[in-house]
């Protein structure tokens, strides 16, 4: 994929005086924020992008009601409209069909049709991450138990050993478990023969997991996935373009019972997912995802290092609970504790077979912290979600 350059999108000067990032940063590394954005989220194929914080310190957040607030504005903001209007002259020139740019809570930047729904792939993944939280509190998923447990298996049948892996495992994409998926588009081509592995041991981006944990949160909480996202997310965040119709799941059942859970949303409705993940879960005083388990699903679980196949070692991606983690030497500054719902192969940008998201958020322990990204993918799409010079508690 093509990058979008990002060398024109500064901020105009000077900079608000509570710019905790302007005030740490070099006299020569103007635009420097939106430089390493872009470097993910500036992409033919579009992403989701939004950061997420610690403890925010302001006490009204603004949140959209049926409708996003726009800023007509963006010099009152301190950002440059000559910056702006170059970033849409160099989205002409990709394959991105819409683009959503939100800052502090209201819409600085679109660019076209904002409300067509497309299709997730990767990132769907990331979602069904999300809506776990709220049922493994509640007790109705429990993480350790076993697909032997939960009477889980699949076409010519699971291994007893294949049967041990957790539903913790199958969130970190460690299960072992290599049967056949419904869908391509993972690693599964360069996975180990069958029960050659012990579960909880060995990472590989496996879409039988992925796919086997629509099937046990539909199991478990009695309800159908679409449904549960309906009313969990898509009603409390009032989603515009969300339609439960056009919401189906790809299915191969020769192959696996375990069906792929695609979703189909807007760049402007996944731009409320952004902020709710900016918001540590919370919309308006509701706790729409646990905070604990934004924060626990989005650390590293396996490092780079230990990534298969190995030629993801040399990329910046670790891996948590259906989130890649920005790792090792490529966690810094404001990829410190960042995540996103599709991985990036190295640390200069996507591949041209890439459809990348990026979501970074604040150190843990910092007191105060600049710009900070949460990014989820969607495939011709993107939005971005910025809030400025967040405080966050230590």
């Amino acid at each position: 994929m093509r990058r979008v350059a990002a060398d024109h999108l500064e901020r105009s000067q000077p900079l608000a005086a509570n710019d905790s990032y302007a005030a740490r940063r070099r006299p020569d590394d103007g635009g420097i924020r939106m430089k390493q954005l872009l470097a993910t989220l500036a992409i033919a194929q579009a992403c989701v992008v939004a950061p997420a914080i610690g403890r925010p310190a302001d006490a009204d957040p603004v949140y959209p009601g049926k409708a996003w607030m726009k800023i007509e504005d963006p010099g009152a903001f301190g950002w440059s409209p000559s910056g702006i209007a170059e970033f849409r002259a160099q989205l002409k020139r990709t394959h991105a069909e819409s683009v959503v740019a939100v800052y502090q809570g209201r819409v600085l930047f679109e660019y076209g049709d904002v409300a067509h729904p497309m299709l997730l792939a990767s990132v769907r993944k990331s979602l069904l991450s999300m809506m776990y939280g709220n049922y493994v509190a509640n007790g109705s998923i429990k993480l350790d138990a076993t697909l032997a447990d939960l009477d889980i298996d699949d076409v010519g049948g699971l291994s007893p050993k294949e049967k041990q892996a957790t539903v913790r495992d199958l969130l970190r994409a460690r299960s072992g478990v290599y049967h056949p998926a419904a869908n391509k588009g993972d690693d599964s081509e360069q996975a180990p023969r069958r029960d050659s592995q012990v579960h909880g041991t060995y990472f590989l981006y496996n879409n039988w997991d992925f796919n086997a944990l629509g099937t046990i949160f539909e199991k478990q909480t009695g309800q159908n996935i679409y449904d549960a996202f309906q009313r969990d997310y898509a009603k409390p965040l009032q989603m515009q373009d969300f339609k439960r119709s056009e919401q189906v799941k790809e299915r191969r059942d020769d192959l696996s019972i375990h069906p792929a859970s695609h979703f189909h949303l807007s760049a402007r409705d996944l731009a409320r997912v952004g902020w709710l993940m900016l918001r540590q879960g919370n919309w308006e005083g509701r706790q729409l995802v646990p905070r604990d388990w934004v924060e626990d699903t989005t650390r590293v679980v396996t490092p780079a290092l230990d990534m298969h196949p190995p030629g993801l070692r040399k990329g910046p991606m670790g891996y948590g609970y259906l989130w890649w983690v920005w790792d090792s030497r490529w966690a810094k500054g404001p990829y410190e504790g960042a995540y996103t719902g599709r991985r990036l192969r190295d640390a200069s940008g996507p591949r041209q077979q890439d459809r990348p998201v990026a979501v970074p958020r604040a150190s843990r322990n910092a007191r105060e912290v600049s710009l900070r990204r949460h990014a989820l993918q969607v495939n011709d799409s993107a939005s971005w979600v910025s809030n400025d010079s967040t405080r966050v508690a230590s």
